[in-house]
């Protein structure tokens, strides 16, 4: 796993950017694939989720994610759900110990957000759906409306496709344009014509700095770039491999 050095000294806080090493799936889910979602092995899930949970600090089933759309949504979690369960969003926000939220990723940026002193922590996927349309600033909202407060509250992001290996075409550019000329500056030109690559990362952080986040942290780490690392959507749809795992990041309070 990998840790944020900005979240990492909080002693009320625990939090883990798992990598894909570490678990018991196989092929194209090897190893620690915590996607509930993807087409491996049930149980090599269960168990890969266990081991997670348990560097957490919690059991098996008090380490939650969201059936995430690609939304803005969040939810605030009081006490464990399911799998069949689990609500539709793509942030989750708590304020009781012992409780793991967290978000699944394989290029998405995952936000993990604490206020330690007020108790209060989050979790955000960022794809480039929800961080345009506002699921930054919706968790934070949400993690103050159970009692953190803004100036406290310290965020990291996870490894998330970078911007070289993150290729859109003129729909996309303009979409982002439309909703803010200022935009434009995080596209650089592509060698394919009409083509940009996207910052994806620069723009949650600036994101997050516009929301009034001083404290931040942008792990800088590529999913795309490292194969034995990371599992990464943009690489299988490239090699035309037919499922992929899915990485977990999660942040608790500790009891």
């Amino acid at each position: 796993m990998l840790q944020a050095a900005i979240l990492a000294p909080l002693a009320n806080v625990r939090h883990a950017f798992f990598t894909r090493s570490g678990g018991v799936s196989l092929g194209v889910y090897a190893t620690l694939n915590g996607g509930v979602g993807s087409n491996d092995k049930p149980e090599n899930v269960a168990e890969n989720r266990a081991r997670m949970a348990a560097i957490l600090g919690v059991s098996p089933g008090r380490l939650l994610t969201a059936y995430q759309i690609h939304s803005p949504d969040v939810v605030v979690a009081d006490e464990p759900w399911t799998r069949d369960t689990r609500p539709r969003a793509d942030a989750i926000v708590t304020r009781v110990p012992a409780l793991a939220i967290g978000v699944s990723t394989a290029d998405c940026g995952p936000l993990l957000l604490a206020d330690s002193e007020a108790g209060v922590v989050g979790a955000a996927h960022a794809g480039w759906r929800g961080a345009l349309t506002g699921v930054i600033e919706a968790t934070i909202a949400a993690m103050e409306r159970i009692g953190a407060d803004r100036n406290g509250i310290t965020a990291a992001l996870g490894p998330t496709i970078r911007q070289a290996n993150y290729e859109v075409g003129p729909e996309f550019v303009a979409r982002f344009l439309a909703a803010d000329p200022a935009n434009r500056q995080f596209f650089a030109q592509s060698q394919q014509p009409e083509h940009a690559m996207f910052d994806l990362a620069g723009y949650i952080g600036e994101r997050v700095r516009r929301a009034g986040i001083i404290q931040f942290e942008d792990l800088g780490l590529c999913t795309y770039a490292e194969p034995e690392r990371f599992f990464s959507y943009r690489r299988t749809t490239r090699n035309g491999e037919p499922d992929y795992g899915r990485h977990i990041n999660a942040i608790t309070l500790v009891d």
